[in-house]
């Protein structure tokens, strides 16, 4: 609201200024509300764009302090701010998109009484060089536009009109238990641990109404709840709307620069940090472009407490795998089990369960009652720790017979004891499934564990502080797809099925008569004879 009392103050007026600071209207100032003011206060109040365009000065690193004079995009981006309660941006490198974010900070703090602003980078010193542009920005304003200030120092700003801005890093519980009505993360994909302060402090913004979020960053890997977050708010399946700036928006920058910028760096430095492209690790079991190609899907139903996900309803004729991980329920890893339709083509995710706290002796019931529930299921657990006391549940104490047996002759035969070697078939099973587009993976936290699930040593494993206990599912899957049993189930030999996929390939790269061609592979008798080993010719270095 405009001040009603008016009392003649200006910059070079009695003592009107913070701590002597010239530029800082201090608290108790009253000022003289000439018509023009009254109008243009307004006019600010209402278009944070304007405001920012109008009053706002920014460094230039050519020409110093300048007016902050908006590309037409970062006048897009204030009004996508105001507009939404939940702002993702993704932003080429050097965009000017934390600039921008800056001073919609101060514009919400000037013109939004009572407003507890956060201000999160992944150091605290990040945090308080933003935090001073804020103050910059501040300084550079007429007085009539401040309300004046309380507190003014590294960490917090604090206005006469009781609202503060402070600066907090991610490695902290500086926001935890505080109530706060913006919350801005600057390049959040590059914060780490930022899935355990992301999943700390939602609920200190959730709960309130009009509550606002924006996360910024430049892309910087797969799986990171960055990228997790943006996947989501283009497939329209979160709270967040996306807002994109790309190297081409930015005046100045055309085909010439880029190939500039491309011969001072690389294609690939060029492609994450002006293209705004995800690049996965380099070393996870599915490759990148497969990865980037993954959508996720709104549930349908949310079952078990919120545990179950039910993508597609159990269709009357169709067959269904259940396949099962097993943990001890302590509250680290967790249970989980995936029920793949393997009637259709491709295979489809239909459902998914996720606990780290039901006990192993009580997880029988669930699989036994949502296996029934999907036309007696096909169920293949894993029996490693944990899951032998699961199959025996299953089987023998709940006489559910649809279980995948490794041994009709062992009592110890119920399930599958992932070994290296089963594990290493399960992998190359599901990595060929994935990429070739064989398998439909809808959950998006199925897909946030495909991605972040690496190299380690010898073998794959969730990158650090991660689960891949979804991802062992489907690693089950793979494994289950190359024997025997998954040919009876399903009346298919999904070698055969992907051997002639990759022999037609080869025949449509095959020129036309007349033509030479040199460039495509030779296949022995022998691997003709088994067209698994054909796809497999490294199977030895999984």
């Amino acid at each position: 609201m405009i001040p009603s009392k008016i009392v003649d103050t200006t910059k070079d007026k009695g003592d009107t200024s913070y701590l002597g600071n010239p530029h800082v209207k201090k608290d108790g100032i009253e000022e003289d509300w000439t018509q023009d003011k009254v109008a243009e206060y307004a006019k600010c109040m209402a278009d944070p764009a304007y405001f920012a365009r109008t009053h706002l000065k920014v460094i230039n690193l050519n020409d110093g302090l300048v007016p902050f004079d908006l590309y037409p995009y970062q006048e897009e981006m204030f009004n996508h701010f105001n507009s939404n309660r939940f702002s993702i941006v993704l932003a080429c490198r050097q965009s000017g998109k934390s600039i921008s974010s800056v001073g919609y900070i101060l514009w919400f703090a000037l013109f939004h009484p009572e407003k507890n602003i956060a201000v999160v980078a992944n150091k605290g010193a990040t945090a308080r060089e933003m935090l001073s542009r804020v103050t910059l920005m501040l300084e550079n304003l007429p007085f009539f536009l401040q309300p004046g200030c309380k507190t003014l120092n590294k960490g917090t700003i604090e206005f006469s009109n009781n609202s503060k801005v402070f600066a907090a890093a991610t490695s902290g519980s500086s926001i935890r238990g505080q109530s706060v009505n913006l919350l801005f993360m600057d390049e959040f994909a590059f914060v780490e641990k930022a899935a355990e302060f992301y999943t700390s402090t939602y609920p200190v913004v959730s709960s309130g109404k009009n509550t606002k979020v924006i996360v910024t960053s430049t892309a910087n890997g797969i799986g990171n709840p960055f990228h997790k977050i943006w996947e989501g708010a283009v497939q329209g399946v979160n709270e967040f709307k996306p807002f994109r700036v790309d190297w081409w928006d930015v005046p100045g920058r055309d085909e010439a620069w880029k190939q500039e910028t491309i011969a001072n760096t690389s294609q690939l430095q060029f492609d994450q940090e002006f293209g705004n492209t995800f690049f996965g690790t380099g070393d996870t079991l599915i490759n990148p472009e497969t990865l980037l190609n993954l959508k996720t899907s709104r549930p349908k139903r949310i079952l078990e407490g919120g545990d179950l996900m039910v993508y597609d309803e159990p269709r009357n004729g169709s067959q269904y795998v259940m396949c099962v991980d097993v943990a001890k329920g302590r509250g680290q890893d967790f249970s989980t089990f995936n029920v793949i339709d393997i009637s259709s083509r491709p295979f489809k995710q239909v459902a998914v369960y996720r606990n780290n706290l039901i006990s192993p002796l009580l997880f029988p019931d669930i699989i036994y009652k949502w296996a029934n529930s999907y036309n007696q299921a096909y169920v293949v657990i894993e029996s490693n720790d944990a899951g032998a006391l699961v199959c025996q549940g299953i089987y023998h104490e709940m006489e559910y017979e649809n279980v995948h047996m490794e041994s009709m002759t062992k009592s110890s035969g119920i399930g599958v004891e992932m070994t290296r070697r089963i594990k290493r078939l399960g992998c190359s099973g599901f990595k060929d499934l994935m990429e070739t587009n064989k398998l439909d993976i809808v959950d998006e936290n199925t897909i946030l564990e495909i991605s972040t699930f690496e190299v380690k040593g010898a073998s794959y494993e969730a990158s650090s502080g991660n689960h891949d206990d979804l991802v062992m599912n489907f690693v089950m899957f793979g494994y289950l797809t190359s024997t025997t049993m998954f040919q009876e189930l399903t009346d298919i030999d999904i070698k055969k099925m992907m051997f002639d996929q990759r022999m037609q390939q080869i025949e449509e790269d095959v020129p036309p008569f007349g033509f030479q061609q040199t460039t495509v592979e030779e296949i022995t008798y022998e691997e003709k004879l088994d067209p698994w080993s054909m796809l497999h010719k490294d199977d030895d270095d999984w």
